[in-house]
């Protein structure tokens, strides 16, 4: 029978302790690089224009230099698979260092502690603060963290609205002093989820809103990297004695409770495995340091397996199918995305046959159909096409001269097709489509269709 843990909601805040080490490290880098990225990245541009954005108005999207439009969302669907085995993979082998070190709640709660920690002060300062009545004092530092905190929020919000709004344009309108009703809304609710989840509730996120927290486990096995104390080593615990006798008996760790004050999810590691632990190794790093004064080995707290605290080994990828299996899908699926980008074209075509009219005889008794073909171009430059129609009994197609379409825009064309009643029954027969760049023959786009004859 399934033993059931209680989940207790802890409503006292968290003040995690700083610390240093290389997981503290990573984290820094992380939360650089992150940050970096997603900042960055609106601001750069790409042949003459952003290089990432999502334009809904013309339902595009934009990627250095690729045009994605409506019919390439299998292209999200494939990015959305690929993220999914990923997540598994990457949970089945790392547990969640994701959380501890990518998690945009993870780093955006990162950089609000060190806003607070900047106007406010270290953990002890700011509980005495947060204890303390209301005063100037308590006015002043509490103003400028929420101010802070709410630009940085406004900025993350702005920022994501550059994504889809040109980032220049958007710049520009706000020195001006105006910015678009949607954008505004976007960017202020944006801003208000980042200062309420990463300034305020923070832990409490990780803790009991993440649904990843809740089915984590199902993929954890006892190969699966995590953060843990090693009870062999460290138990009993407590104070350092001069007796020998003491020292003999005592394990390695002193109850100093460092890796309690440094957790940013305000867990006892020592406790063993808790589905609120997000992995971050700071509590490692702590203890780390408490090893290093006290001349005893490092890695009382370490990252390691299950399996290797028990056997004091860890297993090959080959003895874990579980990784293969992931490993194979992912790499499939990405496979077949970057070989149908490959030989994807650079212009796309849909054709709609005219239900109006089903069909009509012409002067001299073919029987035309009519069409809507729509160009959709999306290279830079303005380019032209030449279109050719085959089938059985197809003897003509107008307009036979050269398709316009402007630069990154889309065009639709009558296209009639007449066929000889001669050669074809009456009913329904297939005709295929032929779309060559006039400047590139080799570019062409094949489409199949219906011609009716009555």
């Amino acid at each position: 029978m399934a033993t059931v843990i209680p989940i207790h909601f802890v409503s006292s805040k968290v003040y995690p302790r700083l610390t240093s080490g290389h997981f503290n490290n990573w984290r820094i880098a992380f939360v650089v690089v992150t940050q970096l990225l997603y900042f960055g990245l609106p601001w750069l541009q790409w042949g003459g224009r952003q290089a990432v954005r999502f334009d809904f108005a013309s339902m595009r999207g934009y990627l250095f230099g690729l045009t994605l439009l409506p019919q390439d969302l299998i292209y999200l669907a494939g990015s959305l698979i690929i993220a999914a085995l990923g997540l598994f993979l990457w949970t089945m082998l790392a547990g969640r260092l994701w959380c501890g070190f990518s998690c945009p709640q993870t780093v955006y709660s990162q950089i609000m502690l060190w806003l607070e920690r900047w106007v406010e002060g270290p953990p002890n300062a700011r509980r005495k603060l947060d204890a303390a009545p209301w005063g100037a004092e308590k006015l002043l530092k509490k103003g400028g963290t929420q101010s802070l905190m709410l630009l940085f929020s406004l900025w993350t919000g702005l920022t994501l609205v550059g994504y889809f709004t040109p980032l220049r344009e958007l710049a520009a309108n706000l020195a001006a002093g105006h910015i678009g009703t949607w954008e505004a809304l976007f960017a202020l609710s944006y801003a208000g989820f980042t200062w309420l989840l990463a300034g305020h509730l923070r832990e409490q996120v990780c803790k009991h809103m993440c649904p990843y927290a809740r089915f984590q486990g199902a993929m954890f096995d006892d190969h699966t990297l995590l953060v843990a104390y090693d009870s062999a080593r460290g138990e009993p615990r407590g104070a350092r004695r001069k007796e020998a006798a003491n020292l003999a008996t005592q394990g390695d760790c002193v109850d100093c409770g460092l890796c309690v004050q440094v957790c940013p999810v305000g867990i006892d590691i020592r406790a063993g495995l808790q589905y609120e632990c997000i992995g971050c190794g700071l509590c490692a790093d702590a203890c780390d340091e408490v090893m290093d004064k006290l001349a005893a080995p490092r890695g009382l707290i370490r990252l390691t397996t299950q399996h290797a605290l028990e056997q004091g080994r860890r297993p090959t990828l080959w003895q874990r199918p579980r990784a293969l299996v992931y490993g194979g899908l992912i790499a499939a699926v990405t496979l077949a995305m970057l070989t149908s980008l490959w030989l994807r074209q650079p212009f796309r075509v849909d054709i709609l046959r005219d239900r109006a009219v089903m069909a009509r005889e012409t002067q001299d008794g073919n029987i035309e159909n009519a069409y809507t073909v729509r160009i959709f171009n999306t290279l830079p430059d303005a380019r032209q096409y030449r279109l050719a129609v085959s089938g059985e009994g197809v003897v003509a197609a107008q307009p036979a001269e050269p398709l316009h379409v402007p630069a990154d825009g889309e065009r639709s064309f009558i296209v009639t097709v007449a066929a000889d009643p001669n050669v074809l029954a009456r009913g329904s027969h297939e005709v295929t489509f032929l779309l060559q760049d006039a400047a590139n023959p080799r570019l062409q786009v094949r489409e199949a269709a219906r011609l009716l004859m009555p």
